[in-house]
């Protein structure tokens, strides 16, 4: 998933890899960050902490509700008790990757 962007178009949707931050104090996305290994992620902070999943199923809850579609629709595929987690989100990649773009934070 090299690139400047922390996602990119599969055949069936998106695929995210994201920096996770639980208790952060808020449900939010932070936006990108380039780790010090050149690979850009998506910065996600939830209020929940680590602990029996509650902060993979918050965080796929943010992406959920960023790019508008069910939670269904996006599930994790790596790094279940990583800081660094990867996602994938069915749909037209296309057009997630633009909602996506559209949501990040200025700056």
């Amino acid at each position: 998933m090299a690139g400047e962007t922390p996602w990119r178009i599969v055949p069936a949707g998106l695929e995210l890899r994201v920096r996770a931050t639980p208790r952060g104090g808020r449900d939010a996305i932070d936006g990108i960050e380039t780790r010090a290994d050149g690979l850009p992620v998506l910065k996600v902070r939830v209020r929940v902490a680590p602990e029996d999943g509650a902060a993979n199923a918050a965080i796929r809850d943010v992406l959920r509700a960023a790019l508008g579609c069910p939670a269904r629709a996006v599930q994790l595929t790596g790094g279940a008790t990583a800081r660094i987690k990867t996602f994938r989100v069915e749909g037209d990649g296309e057009a997630l990757a633009r909602r996506l773009a559209a949501v990040l934070p200025a700056g």
